[in-house]
């Protein structure tokens, strides 16, 4: 949520800050703005902020710098996702005073408070947001100090709730200050100029050179240097690493959108995902080992040991670690909890011995899952993380971290980092399974050989389905409300299914357990009402094609994805005349076959979308990082 860039240069900056924030655009937001300073060296007291904002997509802001251009060696770039006060040029940061520019990512809990005080103090407020509350704060404080490192100690002590800042002095034409609190925020070393970025995506092409901010941590940038400071005010020294990403990483190269290059990278990360963790001659999994920096004297996490496991994790995520709930169960015997992020740590759950806390988020900064593992730890809890992003600060705060290997993903609504999410806990079952003794060699084997198998399924999905789902998209997209069901590890497909439908056509979808048809959703079918069954060959199947006659009789159109054996036993259905479609997918081991569903739907969702005309990689009202409560 929000983005923010931030440059000091020799050079004007306006055209890169837009380029930067045209990089986060997949963040999601609903307005924008770029604030410079224009000053004169040798009379560096009359510098003056300008501004531009605008309401809606970049490109609005583009034609406002093109028609009024902003001068400026140094300036921050930010869009908005809207959290308090309503998507307006007017609520769009930056904000200022005539002390200071201000752009926001998080949420100022005590902004009221602040907002009455300042009030009071004779500070007036022309926005409804949590920001401005910020801008008469280091206005007030710098007031009574103008020394910028108290100044930003002093502010930061006042602040409750999760930020990242980057913020402009009028009196200090020559420095770009950032901190963080609970948000991320990167710090880039360039050739006489510096830069702040919400993440990596932002300073991509600009910089090869980065420095992650701690918690607690600001910085105070020049062109030539960066002193940066911790929650304590004292001088620290934060890695400098390489950037990995690359322009073409986060292009969309010869595809329509984000969503759908990401769809069609998948049997390329699934497979690095398992190149990674699997010997593909010894047909077994072998996980990372732990980073022995993060042990300090503790013990690594023994899977043997383990009798319980909690895994957190929100929207998407929450589905794929559903899914790991039945292999694990199923291969290492291992009770499994599964938790929404955001409503774990509320109700206090006990944290016990020999259990281990599995956090799931493909950006590894999504602030409920965070709040969930920072709870866990302080309890004494084990935990791991499985993120898409190795530097986030979930992955430098779990005790043990499992990467996948999707690469930047930009589109909002995720496909392939949760693709490679499943990757990742498949093979993080089978390695539970070993330990536990559940799982012989052999089994080990079948096992990894099917997922091995996965990457070249996933690819002829990808070449040859289109034609089997113009019928389907063709239904749904003139559909109002639209039903998933699903028995077993497809129950959390068909819940991801109906998320992509709603998330980016704006149909009404819902999933559900196939088994709980009887137990309300019948309700909902009538003449013509579409849903969407999972059935694939196996021990769920007659149950489930129980549930489609039940469906069928209420003379709804279930549209039936099984493979050709499945096919085979429907053609009763075909004989009576009974109106129903099907979308044929190869055979699938019941290990993969949770993968093997998700790519079809998908696809759909993607391609009703386009019918519907609606903007697919930044769906309205969403963001990519949830990083506010």
């Amino acid at each position: 949520m929000c983005g923010i860039v931030g440059i000091i240069s020799n050079e004007d900056v306006a055209e890169r800050l837009l380029d930067g924030l045209k990089r986060l655009e997949y963040r999601g937001y609903d307005s924008a703005g770029i604030a410079t300073i224009s000053s004169n060296q040798f009379l560096p007291r009359r510098a003056e902020f300008l501004r531009r904002r605008a309401q809606g997509k970049l490109q609005n802001l583009a034609k406002l710098l093109s028609a009024e251009p902003l001068p400026g060696t140094i300036g921050i770039g930010h869009t908005r996702w809207a959290t308090h006060g309503a998507a307006t040029e007017q609520n769009a940061h930056p904000h200022l005073s005539e002390a200071c520019a201000v752009v926001h990512n998080g949420i100022i809990e005590n902004y009221r408070e602040l907002r009455q005080e300042l009030t009071a103090q004779g500070h007036v407020f022309t926005t409804d947001t949590d920001t401005e509350a910020v801008v008469h704060l280091l206005t007030a404080i710098l007031r009574q100090n103008n020394d910028p490192k108290t100044a930003m100690m002093a502010m930061m002590a006042r602040l409750h709730g999760a930020f990242a800042l980057a913020i402009l002095l009028k009196d200090f034409p020559d420095l770009l200050i950032g901190a963080r609190r609970g948000s991320p925020l990167v710090v880039g070393y360039g050739q006489h100029e510096m830069f702040l970025g919400s993440d990596a995506l932002a300073l991509a092409p600009m910089t090869q050179k980065i420095a992650y901010l701690d918690e607690g941590d600001f910085a105070l940038l020049h062109t030539d240097k960066a002193a940066i400071f911790d929650k304590n005010g004292q001088a620290v020294t934060r890695k400098i690493e390489e950037n990995a990403l690359n322009s073409a990483m986060i292009g969309k190269g010869n595809h329509r959108h984000f969503m759908e290059k990401e769809i069609f990278e998948q049997p390329t990360v699934v497979g690095d995902s398992f190149s990674s963790l699997i010997s593909l001659t010894e047909r077994r999994v072998f996980l990372p080992a732990p980073d022995a920096r993060k042990l300090a004297g503790k013990k690594p996490i023994d899977f043997s040991k383990i009798e319980r496991m909690t895994i957190v994790a929100c929207g998407t995520s929450y589905y794929a670690g559903m899914v790991a709930k039945y292999w694990i169960e199923q291969m290492a015997g291992i009770a499994v909890e599964i938790d929404i992020a955001s409503e774990y740590r509320y109700r206090a759950p006990p944290v016990v011995a020999q259990s281990l806390s599995l956090f799931i988020s493909q950006s590894g900064e999504t602030i409920d899952t965070l709040s969930a593992l920072d709870y866990v730890k302080q309890a004494g809890g084990a935990t791991a993380a499985i993120v898409n992003v190795p530097s986030s600060a979930m992955a430098r705060a779990a005790d043990y971290v499992l990467h996948t290997m999707a690469g930047p993903e930009i589109g909002v609504a995720s496909t392939k980092a949760f693709m490679t999410q499943l990757s990742v806990l498949a093979c993080l079952a089978l390695a539970l399974g070993r330990a536990k003794g559940r799982l012989s060699a052999a089994s080990e084997a079948e096992l990894t050989g099917a997922l091995i198998h996965l990457p070249s399924q996933l690819g002829l999905i990808l070449q040859n389905i289109a034609p089997a789902l113009a019928g389907p998209i063709e239904l749904l997209t003139d559909s109002e409300n639209v039903l998933y069901m699903g028995r077993g590890s497809c129950y959390p497909i068909a819940l991801e299914g109906a998320l992509k439908l709603k998330e980016i056509s704006y149909i009404h979808a819902e999933g559900f357990a196939a088994g709980e048809l009887k137990h309300g959703p019948i309700a909902l079918i009538s003449e013509g009402m579409k849903i969407v069954a999972l059935a694939p060959p196996g021990r769920w199947f007659e149950k489930t094609m129980s549930n489609i006659e039940e469906i069928i009789a209420r003379h709804g159109h279930p549209i039936i994805l099984t493979d050709h054996a499945g096919q085979q036993r429907l053609q009763n259905f075909k004989e009576r005349g009974t109106p129903f479609t099907t979308i044929i997918l190869p055979t699938s081991h019941e290990l993969t076959t949770p993968m093997i569903y998700t790519l079809p739907l998908q696809m759909i969702a993607y391609q009703v979308a386009l019918a519907k005309g609606t903007d697919v990689d930044q769906p309205r009202n969403l963001a990519k990082s949830v990083t506010v409560e």
